[in-house]
């Protein structure tokens, strides 16, 4: 479906650009149908910007990590659920350059355009080990995007020995799964990410991969994709992947704030409200907050880069501060937008107001275990004081 061809981060950010103002009007509708509409769907594929982390050699863009956190930090201007669904299945084409070439050539031979959702809440799922493979079996939510997805990255937890299991994930065709409509709720409604069962499914050992091997440098795939991209330690990167959806959020809050606040008059007073201090403070405030995200988020990518083109392997209170980075910054988002919301005052609260979507949608991102400043910041505080056992990044 994908006619783009390979693209460069400012071309694929200058195709998202003219997507935005399409996304925003088609936001409501996106809710209404509780996942991403078709045409959005047609549009992203036609941009070529579900495979901007895809390999080169299968026709992907290949860019720098920091492309997870701008581009769909430019579609979450337009619509925040399209955003969300963009980062987390363009990642899905990242992780999978790194199980081995086999199970990469049954996937992208087929069609490197088929998206991958995934449901990688590991101990919702059990497998056991059989001749060629595995035997899976569960249910797990919050499978975004599954409605358009061929294959799914299911999480679960193998039992060998007398060990503790071990996570692992499971690349499952659509046929082998089947979707439970669970997704009724109150933000990020466009994203359909629905339930997912498997009842004793068998996964060719192919398409199963342990979850240290996403830790750094040491994939199966790398032997076809040799480049820095793909010996990120994805675990302990994860965050900026969704936490991108965040930015676009409150960029697209701030931006539409503006632009009505510039002639509006105030329902009592009649008064200009750009004219009021407290007005002016709160847009200097939330704008600072989202420049301060953003600087984070990609200072974090860009040093992860560095570090995996020198084959470096990030120690381990390098790894917990990213997962940090990408919850604070997505804290710092979501403030921004609590700001803005509050002071758009009454006319925020309307169905047809962007203010209310925007807010409901920032907090059900903020929701995601990835970006919950709680066990985030924890994390990265048991890091620091040296109790860091048992703790996978």
């Amino acid at each position: 479906m994908s006619g783009a061809g390979p693209a460069s981060l400012d071309e694929l950010i200058a195709r998202a650009e003219r997507l935005v103002p399409a996304l925003r009007e088609r936001a409501r509708h996106a809710e209404e149908l509780r996942r991403i509409p078709d045409e959005t769907l047609a549009e992203l594929h036609a941009a070529g910007l579900f495979r901007m982390l895809q390999p080169r050699r299968v026709g992907g863009s290949e860019l720098s990590y920091e492309a997870i956190v701008r581009i769909p930090a430019v579609i979450g201007r337009g619509c925040g659920s399209t955003a969300w669904v963009l980062g987390n299945l363009a990642s899905h084409h990242l992780m999978l350059a790194y199980w081995p070439k086999e199970a990469q050539d049954e996937i992208w031979d087929r069609s490197p355009d088929d998206l991958i959702g995934s449901a990688l809440i590991y101990p919702c799922g059990r497998a056991r080990r059989v001749p060629g493979g595995y035997r899976l079996s569960g249910r797990w939510p919050f499978s975004s995007g599954i409605d358009p997805s061929v294959w799914n990255m299911i999480g679960g937890m193998v039992q060998d020995g007398d060990g503790p299991p071990e996570p692992h994930i499971f690349i499952l065709p659509a046929a082998d799964y089947s979707v439970i409509d669970t997704w009724h709720v109150t933000g990020l409604r466009g994203t359909g990410s629905k339930d997912v069962a498997v009842d004793d499914a068998f996964v060719p050992e192919h398409r199963a991969l342990a979850v240290r091997r996403l830790t750094g440098i040491g994939a199966p795939g790398s032997a076809v994709n040799p480049a820095p991209l793909y010996r990120l330690p994805l675990v302990s990167l994860f965050a900026f992947i969704i936490a991108s959806t965040s930015l676009g959020i409150a960029r697209g809050a701030l931006e539409q704030y503006v632009g009505a606040t510039r002639s509006r008059a105030g329902s009592y007073t009649g008064q200009r409200l750009a004219e009021l201090t407290t007005i002016q403070l709160r847009i200097a405030e939330a704008a600072a907050l989202i420049d301060a995200a953003e600087a984070l988020m990609l200072k974090d990518c860009g040093e992860a880069m560095r570090l995996a083109g020198e084959d470096a392997a990030p120690p381990l209170e390098q790894k917990a501060r990213w997962r940090r980075d990408g919850a604070f910054a997505a804290t710092l988002c979501t403030k921004a937008v609590d700001l803005l919301f509050a002071a758009s005052g009454g006319a925020g609260i309307y169905e047809t107001s962007p203010m209310q979507r925007a807010f409901r949608d920032i907090h059900a991102a903020n929701a995601h275990f990835g970006l919950s400043w709680d066990p985030n910041g924890a994390t990265y505080g048991r890091v620091a004081l040296g109790l860091a056992d048992g703790v996978l990044l």
